[in-house]
């Protein structure tokens, strides 16, 4: 169910402290998203949460199952949130994450227990941004082709004559996450259980990076069992046309090519709860401009803000969607165990048609979700650009994440 606030705080507090195993889900956007997840951290830290991340002993599995209350030991992450994730997988403290992007304002109250000496190197725009040299450059005209598969005019031209396949890589990231993050480029040998989203790029389905037993292909979907968590994260922030898609090789040998987790579904919850958890913590930085008096209308701004408005609104109701199913399902299940019940039908049937209803439609009545996004008037959040490592342009942005997130644990108590 999604948690909302009920009269009794107590009662919904002690659930949640009860959870065995809690997954933290963490969509893209840019350094932006990383920026304001690192800020909804902070939130969860300061109520009681602990991240639980590190190697553990070779040849054991990883453990998401919770060994003390508000303990997070699944993490599920694509494109920004895929580095958020990993970093926290890895063991790192939010005081890492603060220094790595060299955040070190904020109020006295938002940064208190966060100014301890950081492990972790400080990330540069060299590790994000690294030129595509082997695609950047090759503006090769398709005169060889004797027929062309596509007829046109200036869409001919681009898709035939310019055959750059983004502006940079990711392959700064992947060597940063290798180099100077992750104790174990081993997903099974983390201490907690991780997944990094990704999409295939010569395909229609979503790929999940983790420690699963076996590598799963379907049409919609393949859980690769075989990827590195740095070059699974490097693909799953491959986001186009800033970034080239990312090869990754397989067993066999042969490259295949991933892009931007984000692209098929914003919030992979599923992958949380297939694992097993029975609360998903989903923060999200996608949040179109609510009318505001003193920002006034957005057409006054010109095509740049206009279109990242038009693509917030896109995604949001992918989310609003993806929430709105949830609920559907559950009140689908309660129809169905209410009217058993008003009816009279013996309890075996009524347990075998909702076990039945919930295997089809995937649902599981013990997992409670929680969203933790931007307030649709922090306008200031809406204009913050998505690539910038400006320490005073990330502190609003964590300040927001910090903000978002308590405004929603306070609905709950914390």
């Amino acid at each position: 169910m999604i948690l909302s606030a009920p009269s009794n705080y107590d009662v919904i507090v002690k659930k949640i402290r009860e959870k065995r195993q809690i997954a933290l889900v963490l969509s893209g956007g840019g350094i932006k998203a990383a920026a304001f997840h690192i800020g909804v951290c902070m939130a969860l830290h300061e109520k009681g949460f602990r991240f639980r991340g590190g190697m553990r002993t070779e040849g054991e599995r990883p453990d998401p199952v919770a060994k003390f209350p508000l303990e997070i030991a699944t993490f599920v992450g694509s494109s920004a949130g895929a580095i958020i994730s990993s970093i926290l997988a890895s063991g790192y403290s939010i005081s890492d994450l603060l220094h790595a992007f060299e955040i070190e304002t904020g109020t006295k109250k938002a940064m208190r227990g966060f100014n301890t000496p950081s492990g972790l190197r400080k990330i540069t725009y060299f590790d994000i941004f690294s030129i595509n040299r082997n695609g950047l450059f090759r503006l090769v005209p398709d005169f060889m082709r004797r027929k062309s598969l596509v007829s046109g005019g200036i869409e001919a031209l681009l898709k035939y004559g310019f055959k750059v396949n983004g502006l940079f890589t990711t392959r700064g990231i992947e060597r940063y996450l290798r180099e100077a993050v992750l104790p174990t480029n081993d997903f099974h040998l983390l201490d907690c259980a991780l997944y990094i989203v990704a999409t295939q790029l010569n395909h229609s389905r979503k790929a999940i990076f983790g420690p699963y037993d076996e590598y799963v292909k379907k049409d919609d979907i393949k859980l690769v069992n075989w990827a590195s968590i740095s070059e699974s994260v490097a693909a799953s922030a491959s986001l186009p046309p800033v970034f080239s898609p990312y090869g990754i090789r397989n067993p066999k040998g042969k490259t295949i090519y991933f892009f931007d987790g984000e692209i098929r579904d914003t919030l992979s919850t599923h992958a949380a709860t297939d694992s097993g958890a029975d609360l998903v913590i989903a923060s999200y930085s996608i949040q179109p401009y609510h009318f505001n008096s003193v920002i006034g209308s957005l057409h006054r701004f010109g095509i740049p803000i206009i279109a990242n408005q038009a693509l917030y609104q896109v995604v949001e109701q992918k989310i609003k969607r993806h929430i709105q199913h949830q609920g559907d399902i559950r009140a689908t299940i309660n129809i169905v165990e209410g009217y058993c019940r008003e009816n009279d039908i013996a309890d075996e049937h009524r347990t075998r048609l909702v076990d039945a209803l919930s295997k089809r439609l995937n649902y599981r009545a013990a997992v409670d979700y929680m969203y933790i996004h931007p307030h649709p008037q922090d306008y200031d959040f809406f204009f913050a650009d998505h690539f910038s490592l400006n320490g005073n342009i990330l502190n609003k942005i964590v300040m927001s994440g910090f903000k978002s997130a308590l405004r929603t644990l306070r609905r709950y108590n914390f």
